[in-house]
Parts: C-alpha cells; sequence; structure tokens
C-alpha cells in the first residue's frame, strides 16, 4: 500500500473522533489565553491515543504539549484552539444570526486547524507504531495566535528547541502549500491618564485623556506618509473614557499594531509611535502607561519543505464535494458583495483562474504560487526562526470566504469544512513520514533553513520578563 493510501487509512478510521473534537471546540468559542475548554478536550483526546500530555508549558495557562515516542527525528505538529470576538454565528445556516449578541465565534477556523494538527499526529503514531519505527512525535497546543501570539512566547522559553521539523497548516478556500512569508508585528497598549472636571462649569481644570488619545490618532495617521508602503499600522480606541460628553474624560485606551516585512521595521516604526504617544502627553499635559499585547516574528519560507507537502497534496487528491456541498457553498457564496465575490480567484494562475471559473468549490489542487509577502501575520513566524516549518492550506469553505467572518463560522461545522480539515491532516502526516523516512530531506531542509536566516540569530519581539495580558 502507498503511503498516502497508508495515512488515508489511519486518518478516515478516526474521522468521527476528529469531527467529534473539532465540533466540540467549536461550540465552546474562548479568546486569546482563555481557551481552557478547548485545551481540556485536546488533552482528553490526546491522552486517549497514548500521548503523555503537559499543560501550562511556557508558563501559558493554556499551553499544551502531547508527546508519542522517543529519539530522532523530532516533529512537531501546531495546533491552535483559540476564537475570535464579536463572530458568534449559528452553524450550518446561510444567513448572519449570532448564538449569542457580541459572543465568541472561530471566525478563523481555529476549531478545525488544532483538530486538523490532531489527526495528522495521531496517524503518524499509528504509522510509526505498526513499521516499529523510532521518532518522537508531539502535537504542540499553542493559544492566542489570534491576539497574543501564544507562539512567540512559546519560541522565547525555548520550547521548539529541540525539534527538527514543525508542520501546521490553515483552513481556506484553496487547497495548496503555503509558500508566503508573513509580516512582523508589535501591539500594544495605550493608557492615558488625566484630570476630570466639569466640561462647562470648569473645563479649564480637567486634563482630557481622550483628547490625548485623538491626537496620538493624528499624529499616527500623518506618520503613515513617511513609513515604507508594505508596513500597517491599526489602532482601536478601546476605553474612550465613559458615555457623558459633560465630564471631561480622566482616563481612555488605545491600542495599535504596527506590521512590517522584517521585526527590524517593526521595531523602528513603533518606537515612532510610541514617541508621538509622549508627544500627545505633552500637549495634553497627561500621561501614558503602556502595556505590551503580543508580538509575532515574520515568517521563514522553506523550498524543500513546500516541495516537498506539495507533491503529498497531489498524491492524495481532492475529496469528493456532494450536491449538498454545492448548494450550502453556493448559498454562502450570495452573502458576499459583488466586490468580494471578484476576489475569489485572487492570486491563481490564468490556468488555474480558468479551471475554478463559475465554481463555488475550489474542487482542485492550484499550481505552486511563487513567494510572496502576506498582508497578514502569524506566530507561526516564531517557530520558524527556532526550526524549519512548513504548512499547507485547504478547501475548507466556500471560494472567496473572507476570514474573521460570521460565513466562517457558520460553514465551520459542515461537510465541506470537515473534508478540508481530513485532507489536510493526510497531508501533514504524509509529509512527516517522508521525512522520518528520508532523513537527508531534513538536512536539506535544515540547510536552507540556515541559508535563508543568513546567520541572524532569533530574537523575539517580545519584551524580556513581560507576561501575556488576559483581558
Amino acid at each position: 500500500m502507498r503511503l498516502h493510501e497508508k495515512i488515508s487509512t489511519f486518518v478516515e478510521a478516526k474521522r468521527e473522533v476528529s469531527i467529534q473534537l473539532s465540533n466540540a471546540i467549536w461550540a465552546v468559542p474562548e479568546l486569546h489565553f482563555h481557551e481552557e475548554k478547548s485545551v481540556q478536550y485536546m488533552k482528553d483526546a490526546l491522552e486517549k491515543e497514548g500521548f503523555e500530555t503537559e499543560i501550562g508549558i511556557a508558563n501559558l495557562e493554556t499551553a499544551l504539549v502531547g508527546t508519542y515516542g522517543a529519539g530522532k527525528p523530532v516533529i512537531a505538529f501546531l495546533g491552535e484552539y483559540d476564537a475570535l470576538p464579536g463572530l458568534s454565528q449559528k452553524g450550518g445556516i446561510t444567513q448572519h444570526e449570532p448564538l449569542k449578541d457580541g459572543g465568541n465565534g472561530h471566525g478563523c477556523g481555529h476549531n478545525l486547524l488544532g483538530t486538523g494538527a490532531f489527526a495528522a499526529a495521531t496517524a503518524v503514531k499509528d504509522y510509526l507504531e505498526e513499521n516499529n519505527q523510532p521518532g518522537t512525535i508531539r502535537f504542540y497546543g499553542c493559544p492566542a495566535e489570534e491576539n497574543g501570539s501564544g507562539k512567540a512566547y512559546m519560541a522565547q522559553a525555548g520550547i521548539f528547541d529541540d525539534v527538527d521539523i514543525a508542520i501546521s497548516w490553515h483552513p481556506g478556500t484553496f487547497s495548496t502549500v503555503m509558500t508566503c512569508s508573513s509580516l512582523a508585528n508589535y501591539a500594544a497598549t495605550f493608557k492615558f491618564t488625566g484630570k476630570s472636571a466639569h466640561a462647562a462649569a470648569a473645563p479649564h481644570l480637567g486634563r482630557s485623556a481622550l483628547d490625548a488619545i485623538e491626537l496620538m490618532n493624528v499624529g499616527v495617521n500623518y506618520l503613515r506618509e513617511h513609513i515604507i508602503p508594505e508596513a500597517r499600522v491599526h489602532y482601536a480606541v478601546t476605553n474612550t473614557g465613559g458615555t457623558s460628553p459633560n465630564v471631561v474624560q480622566q482616563y481612555a485606551e488605545v491600542t495599535y499594531l504596527v506590521r512590517a516585512p522584517k521585526k527590524q521595521q517593526v521595531q523602528e516604526i513603533y518606537k515612532r509611535v510610541e514617541n508621538i504617544a509622549k508627544g500627545a502627553t505633552l500637549m495634553t499635559e497627561t500621561s501614558v502607561e503602556v502595556q505590551f499585547e503580543g508580538a509575532a516574528s515574520n515568517l521563514i519560507s522553506n523550498r524543500t519543505l513546500y516541495d516537498i507537502m506539495y507533491k503529498q497534496m497531489l498524491e492524495i487528491g481532492m475529496p469528493t464535494y456532494t450536491i449538498e456541498d454545492e448548494k450550502h457553498a453556493t448559498a454562502i457564496f450570495k452573502t458576499f458583495s459583488p466586490e468580494v465575490q471578484a476576489t475569489a480567484l485572487f492570486g491563481l494562475s490564468k490556468e488555474d483562474a480558468t479551471q475554478l471559473k463559475n465554481k463555488v468549490i475550489a474542487d482542485s489542487i492550484p499550481s505552486i504560487l511563487p513567494e510572496f509577502i502576506m498582508g497578514g501575520s502569524t506566530d507561526v513566524g516564531d517557530v520558524s526562526w527556532k526550526v524549519p516549518t512548513v504548512q499547507c492550506t485547504t478547501t475548507c469553505m466556500a471560494l472567496g470566504t473572507p476570514l474573521h467572518t460570521w460565513q466562517v463560522v457558520s460553514q465551520g461545522v459542515m461537510p465541506i469544512a470537515h473534508k478540508g480539515m481530513l485532507q489536510a491532516a493526510k497531508a501533514m502526516a504524509c509529509t512527516a513520514i517522508t521525512l522520518i523516512d528520508n532523513p537527508a530531506l531534513i538536512e536539506e531542509a535544515r540547510k536552507e533553513w540556515q541559508e535563508r536566516l543568513d546567520d541572524e540569530t532569533y530574537v523575539s519581539l517580545i519584551p524580556q520578563g513581560a507576561t501575556p495580558p488576559k483581558h
């Protein structure tokens, strides 16, 4: 039996276990560093499969490692299970209908992501067991990818130092390998304090913290013209200081997120943002306290690894989609604006786009994309500075579905999502076994990784001694 057939047998044998685990995590959407139920579900599932587990690694209460086997190589599967705020949504329906107003939802598919990595880890365990082969398989449960960058804390703590290869994936609208790098980022909350006063009777006695935030935001908006075009600076006013215009706001908060292709660029831009905040305090006679929120390094690509993974994906092929899958995807696609629909095939080659034209499910594997820098960030980047890392994405939702939307949440418990999750598990497991059976490929990947780092050592963007904020 060929490798992909053997691994598919292992994964399919536990299909219902994986689906139930993914749906259970979907049903308890928990925010960054608060994934108590989700990590317990994952821990229980790993222990049933014979993994030794430990919760609370790297001083993160909801971080988990599950280990099976012994010796080299050490293969890490990276899982996530955090949700997003404000994206509560009933599953399987094609209109916006929150389960809970203002509640959380798995709008990036991390219920699938963690479970897919779990399914891959257990399949490799079964393969090594059956063939009596040495090797160590680790599942890393990584909290707070969306806000807080749990993997960055784990990398800083040395959790990945003895790993040979790290493998992950992400739910998406196509099935292919990820050839991209990502933007490094740094997030911080600026907490301004002034003096309250009656806004009509004694405004001269007040010092407005909200004024300081508005002046800071204006200053940063002027800064945008003078930073590299690839950089991004986002902000959200998280505390306006109250609801009464009749009171000078004594306290207010704003959170900033700075992104750029390189860590040094992020640090330089953030320093300028910080100086603008100090300037706002001088203009308003207020004070500011800065609270670190999270940071992530840029992702280091590895052609050796993504070529191997792409070959495995071609061997595995695409799942079969039913008429019901097509109908549901069509209904979801119709909820998108024409502008969103027009981006459904963005980035594909002309040939691949032609093949998928007029379809609502990407049912073929596109050609491998040239390397590029994606517009977002991921804390997988910090892992990739520590160890050669590879990722894929698989079709888990209708074409054109934007991440961080209610449509992702709705589709997260549907057959198309489960099919993509298990396809990813097979691709990751086949990649791992190929590397275990061919140690020279691991050395080749490591050599390329070292060349790409170009002797630059890993330095975390997380300040020394910083602990994750829990809001």
